[in-house]
């Protein structure tokens, strides 16, 4: 149960990824939020229940 005030928002709600980081691995390419959502660097996620979330890296410019 998170202890933050305002709580945190819970793994199952849309805005679940603005939950307060709990762990940070910059070098491993992830971090741990209060809700238990997983983030990593490329942009996915993995929820409590072991869903996983590709959100995607938005593109600009042109390919070389």
């Amino acid at each position: 149960m998170c202890q933050h005030q305002p709580q945190c928002p819970s793994a199952d709600a849309s805005d679940h990824d603005s939950a307060r980081m709990l762990a940070f691995h910059p070098e491993q390419g992830w971090g741990l939020l209060c809700n238990g959502v997983v983030i990593f660097d490329d942009a996915g996620e993995l929820l409590p229940d072991g869903r996983s979330i590709f959100v995607g890296l938005v593109r600009t410019g042109n390919a070389a």
